[in-house]
């Protein structure tokens, strides 16, 4: 059977982090970037995912880069969806394996 490693959410990474070091709450980081308070809280709440917006503003503001960000965003969804299908990935017979 394949093992993935546990989906780690971005918002988990913003909050463990960068808000929790930095002693700041969503709703002031959410200023800082001039987004709704309530988008900041439900990424850290890991209720939604991160959006190019929300990535290009937390590399500004981080001084990263937005594929710094993205790139968690896509490592949870590879990781999420590969737990759902690992049961199909498993019939699936490599190229090289079924010649």
């Amino acid at each position: 059977m394949l093992k993935f490693a546990r989906p780690i959410h971005p918002g988990e990474f913003l909050r463990e982090e960068y808000l929790i070091p930095l002693a700041m709450s969503a709703g002031a980081l959410a200023k800082k970037l001039n987004l709704p308070r309530t988008r900041i809280e439900r990424i850290v709440k890991e209720e939604v995912g991160l959006t190019p917006d929300t990535a290009l503003r937390l590399a500004r503001f981080f001084n990263t880069t937005p594929e710094f960000w993205m790139n968690f965003q896509k490592a949870y969804e590879l990781e999420t969806e590969a737990r759902k299908l690992a049961a199909e990935l498993e019939k699936i017979v490599p190229l090289d394996a079924a010649a």
